[in-house]
């Protein structure tokens, strides 16, 4: 699904399905270096079963054109994609920095938001000032760092989508990708420094109408369990812990999509 916001390019995949605002909506949106394909196997699934799927490309990253933005901008522009598409209700699942733009996005849309999931989640998500430097010096050593960090094992079983398919490898491609496309800065550090600068949970909260679930990786280096009290003090979250490193859509595809699942459900889906 392409549109036009503000004068840019905005793309989401549907999950193969044209997308019908008169079901209930599911919301994806990526983290960092990352664009709309690391959700594939759960937007796929839930818009092959009654829901309306916008996997997003944020701005700068995928499809999507435009400058990189700070987390509260990009909750907006979230946001305004979903009253673009016409969605009436949808759920906001967001990864890492994704899931700060999506609690952003679920406070500015209100009652329009019908559920928030924050994977691989932190407050304050700080950065360490190193790798911030590393990756001004040579970022594609820091990529292979995060990459390392991002995942708990070197080859998850089952893995996804299939056999042959390497976690680490596919994600560091990815990381390359999204980041060599955007040729007017560096889009690393502009999306860790995002993450590092963002303040606004304690005001996100008190704007919140739906309810909370956090999905969490046991084993996460980036973003460790211990790292959401500040978030399960402000929202009250239904908190889900799972066998698994930063990287939970890869390492463990199926407990991230019943943890949707979950948190959906009560949802019509007609």
């Amino acid at each position: 699904m392409n549109i036009d916001l503000d004068g840019q390019p905005a793309y989401a995949y549907t999950g193969g399905k044209p997308l019908d605002p008169a079901l209930p909506g599911v919301v994806f949106v990526h983290g960092a270096l990352h664009d709309h394909s690391v959700w594939i196997l759960q937007s796929r699934y839930l818009a092959h079963h009654g829901h309306a799927v916008l996997a997003l490309d944020l701005p700068a990253h995928g499809r999507s054109g435009g400058a990189p933005l700070g987390i509260e901008a990009a909750g907006r522009w979230v946001a305004a994609f979903v009253e673009a598409s016409g969605l009436h209700r949808t759920a906001l699942v967001g990864h890492s920095m994704g899931s700060l733009i999506a609690l952003e996005a679920a406070a500015q849309l209100g009652a329009r938001a019908s559920a928030l999931l924050m994977v691989g989640t932190a407050y304050p998500m700080k950065v360490s000032p190193k790798l911030l430097e590393l990756c001004r010096r040579d970022v594609l050593a820091a990529i292979d760092l995060i990459t390392a960090l991002q995942h708990s094992t070197l080859a998850a079983k089952p893995s996804h989508p299939g056999p042959g398919f390497w976690n680490h490898g596919g994600n560091r491609v990815l990381a390359r990708r999204t980041q060599r496309a955007y040729r007017t800065g560096n889009l690393f550090f502009d999306d860790f420094s995002a993450c590092d600068a963002y303040a606004g949970l304690e005001a996100a909260a008190v704007r919140l109408k739906c309810p909370t679930t956090l999905v969490l990786g046991a084993r996460d280096q980036m973003t460790p369990p211990q790292a959401v009290a500040p978030i399960v003090k402000a929202l009250k979250p239904r908190v889900v812990t799972l066998p698994a490193g930063h990287n939970l859509m890869a390492e463990v595809p199926d407990g991230v999509l019943n943890a949707i699942n979950e948190a959906v459900i009560a949802e019509p889906t007609a």
